[in-house]
């Protein structure tokens, strides 16, 4: 659960590195809290540094920025329908652009597979493993057993 003045660490290569969640964005369901799947806003609160040459391949976030993100990781638990309860080891993040596209084209971490019935599935493709809602292994990203 992921509420205002909470931090998440940003798991993409958009060049940002850790955000501070200031709203989440939902219906008033869950009273201002988020879990994975939830589009939130957050402001940059640290950043990898821009290099003096404007490339392709430079950071597209500053720090200070404020941006839209996806929660891909809580360590708040979450009970899944078999009765399992879910948890990982921190809260983490994927930046967002306006058009709640990924602004990073690559994902380094673990991933919940519960974004994917959230309508998130490009970003449980794009990442090396998530942990699957059926079974209670590691699944790499390229699984087809879904």
């Amino acid at each position: 659960m992921i509420g205002l003045k909470g931090t998440l660490n940003v798991i993409d290569n958009s060049g940002a590195i850790l955000v501070e969640c200031v709203n989440v964005l939902k219906q008033k369901v869950n009273n201002g809290w988020g879990s994975v799947g939830d589009e939130i806003v957050c402001v940059v609160k640290r950043a990898r540094p821009i290099s003096g040459q404007a490339s392709a391949t430079a950071a597209k976030v500053r720090q200070g920025d404020v941006r839209r993100a996806v929660i891909v990781r809580t360590r708040k638990s979450v009970r899944r329908p078999d009765g399992r309860f879910i948890r990982f080891d921190d809260n983490a993040a994927v930046l967002l652009n306006n058009k709640r596209e990924m602004l990073g084209t690559r994902i380094g971490g673990v991933v919940s597979a519960d974004l994917r019935m959230k309508g998130w599935g490009k970003i449980v493709s794009l990442a090396p493993k998530y942990y699957s809602h059926n079974r209670s292994i590691w699944h790499p990203g390229i699984s087809s057993d879904d």
